[in-house]
């Protein structure tokens, strides 16, 4: 049971993000994608609720704003979600009022639509098939079009959110069976899409045609699971059994899952800032390690920037594990130069941007008596805007460091992403109108170093099958054809 869970103290945000969303800030950082999980047990199994809480809070890093989960029993639906982390929306009296054999949930980062508890997932809805919810991370880059074209026909919408397009698709196409209609919505709509569906007595997951956005299958004795990450199937005891290949859709029913068939593949372009900072370091995608290619990175750094340094720390939390990496193979000692305080959430926005840099350090605080007097090096996922960069050399500054040097495992960040992550425009991001030396000199460090492409690339294992849009300007989907 998960009493003891509920017995700890949670944390207070306001119950209405909407409003509180206005005011939160987007940090320097790539935001966190959506995290989705499905999982299916023979009926009479009552406990899916508490399975799907348990995976969700294994994804609980990849959206903060909204949670929900959709329950599934004797082929009718209840769906249950609300705004805040999932400890917040649900509790021990709420699981276990949602008896069902099977369901899917979703933890929320908004990259299309507002941040109110209206666009909260899964989403659910009734057809020709019966009760359908679906739950979405990703973006579909031609939902507009689409939703125009649905509303021409009659379509209502009750949110902003794309998935809600992709339901109605599925839908409107319901006479062509479950099969058929997935099939049809998935060779209309353009983007990154993973997605887990319940329909009836039936768990269905998607990948998009790049897979561009990860999603795993996993099972347990007789049970069978769809998550985002391997992470959220090790915190149901479930093992992993593949990741779904790009354009796969899967069906799980009482004789177990089955792929359909589809000629929509095409080629492997797996975000690479899952690997750089998106995923939690213990789950593997597409057969990489999270963790092992963390610490390739730092090694890479390492060999192709010979650096002098007293001491290497990593910026929380996954900057450490490259931190160490650039240590074991460099020699320069690892340190804990920042401690991170777990219970902030996100920075508020503040009047001006001297407060908002400030307010970094609520979130981080440094280890003086670690890097007092010494040259040190810092090891970050990447840089966005600057900002937080800037904040974190000059925190070490404060506490005595005698030089600080910046090294990023990731090439520099010259271009948005079209495809669900929440960056900056072109002209927001430091690398698109700055040198190296340029943003050195605007961070404050002494030196500053970037991993170059392919030391990424050898990191990864491998030269290709990823998205790199925001690092090359080149995407899977180019741009002028993404509205198409």
């Amino acid at each position: 049971m998960l009493a003891d869970h509920f017995a700890t103290d949670r944390l207070s945000f306001p119950q209405d993000r909407s409003s509180f969303s206005s005011f939160v800030s987007n940090e320097d950082k790539m935001e966190e994608e959506c995290g989705v999980f499905g999982m299916w047990a023979p009926e009479g199994a009552t406990d899916a609720a508490e399975e799907l809480y348990r995976g969700l809070l294994a994804l609980q890093h990849r959206g903060q704003e909204s949670a929900g989960i959709t329950i599934g029993a004797n082929s009718c639906l209840h769906t249950q979600k609300g705004s805040g982390l999932i400890s917040q929306v649900f509790d021990e009296h709420s699981l276990g009022a949602m008896d069902g054999h099977l369901g899917i949930g979703h933890v929320r980062y908004s990259t299309a639509g507002g941040t109110g508890v209206g666009n909260a997932q899964p989403l659910q809805g009734k057809s020709k098939l019966g009760d359908l919810a679906v739950a979405h991370n990703g973006t579909l880059v031609n939902a507009g079009v689409l939703r125009s074209l649905l509303e021409d026909g009659g379509a209502l919408f009750r949110t902003e959110t794309d998935s809600e397009v992709l339901l109605a698709m599925i839908a409107r196409r319901a006479a062509e069976g479950l099969e058929g209609a997935v099939a049809e919505a998935m060779s209309a709509v353009k983007g990154s899409y993973a997605l887990v569906m319940a329909a009836g007595d039936k768990l269905l997951g998607a990948r998009d045609p790049h897979g561009i956005r990860p999603l795993v299958l996993g099972r347990r004795e007789d049970r069978w699971y769809l998550a985002t990450e391997s992470c959220a199937l090790a915190a149901v005891g479930a093992e992993t059994v593949r990741d779904l290949e790009p354009g796969e859709v899967i069906l799980i029913d009482a004789d177990g899952p089955r792929s359909i068939v589809q000629d929509l593949a095409n080629e492997r372009a797996t975000c690479v800032f899952e690997y750089i900072y998106f995923a939690r370091p213990d789950s593997r995608i597409d057969g990489i390690s999270v963790m092992n290619s963390r610490l390739a990175m730092g090694r890479e750094l390492a060999r192709e920037w010979k650096v002098q340094a007293d001491l290497v720390c990593g910026v929380p939390d996954s900057g450490v594990p490259a931190a160490l990496g650039f240590s074991r193979e460099s020699g320069v000692p690892y340190g804990l130069g920042f401690i991170k305080n777990h219970y902030v959430g996100r920075t508020f926005i503040h009047p001006d941007q001297a407060m908002r840099e400030r307010a970094v350090s609520v979130k981080l605080s440094v280890m003086a008596e670690e890097v007092e007097g010494k040259r040190v090096l810092l090891i970050d996922d990447s840089i966005v805007r600057g900002t937080t960069s800037r904040r974190l050399v000059n925190l070490m500054r404060e506490a005595g460091a005698k030089e600080v040097l910046f090294g990023v495992v990731s090439p520099p960040v010259q271009s948005p992403c079209y495809f669900g992550i929440d960056t900056p425009v072109a002209e927001d991001l430091i690398a698109h109108k700055m040198d190296i030396e340029a943003i050195c000199n605007v961070l404050g460090a002494d030196e500053l170093a970037y991993l170059s492409l392919e030391g990424l690339k050898r990191a990864l294992g491998k030269g290709d099958g990823f998205c790199l849009g925001c690092l090359t300007g080149t995407y899977p989907i180019p741009p002028h054809r993404l509205r198409a």
